[in-house]
C-alpha cells in the first residue's frame, strides 16, 4: 500500500497559487438522492441525480505579502472562479481536478492566543475534470 504525504498538494484559484498559505484541503463529491418509491413498496427506493460538490480550504493568514489569501480569496466572495487541486503536488503523472467553484464563504479567525487562521468554501459549479498532469 502506497501513502501520500499532503505537504505536497498544491492549490491555484482564479490562476493564484494560495499553496504558501493553505494547511489543509478537502473535497467532497456527491449526488442528489431522487426517491422513487411507488405504492406496494416495503422499502424506499432510490436513485442518484445531479452531481455536486463542495470544495474546502484553509490556512495560516500572512500579512506581510501583498498576494496573500486575503487580497487573494476576499474579492472573489460570489462569483465563480476556476479551481485547480494537485494532492499529490506537481509533476507529470501525477492527478489533477479542474473544476469552477462558487466562493461561497471566506472567514479570517483571530484567536487571542493564536495565530490567525483563514478559510474558505465554494461550492463546485458544473463538472470536475479529473486528469493526469503531462511533463
Amino acid at each position: 500500500m502506497a501513502f501520500q504525504h499532503g505537504r505536497f498538494t498544491k492549490i491555484t484559484v482564479g490562476g493564484d497559487d494560495i499553496s504558501t498559505w493553505t494547511n489543509t484541503s478537502e473535497m467532497t463529491r456527491g449526488s442528489a438522492d431522487h426517491n422513487n418509491t411507488t405504492y406496494g413498496k416495503n422499502s424506499e427506493v432510490h436513485g442518484g441525480g445531479l452531481l455536486n460538490g463542495e470544495f474546502t480550504c484553509g490556512g495560516i493568514y500572512d500579512n506581510t505579502v501583498t498576494t496573500g489569501t486575503h487580497p487573494v480569496l476576499n474579492p472573489l466572495v460570489g462569483t465563480v472562479v476556476e479551481i485547480v487541486r494537485m494532492v499529490e503536488g506537481a509533476g507529470a503523472g501525477k492527478p489533477v481536478q479542474t473544476f469552477d467553484g462558487l466562493l461561497t464563504s471566506y472567514v479570517e479567525t483571530a484567536p487571542v492566543a493564536d495565530m490567525v487562521t483563514w478559510s474558505a468554501t465554494f461550492v463546485v459549479s458544473d463538472d470536475v475534470a479529473d486528469d493526469t498532469q503531462e511533463a
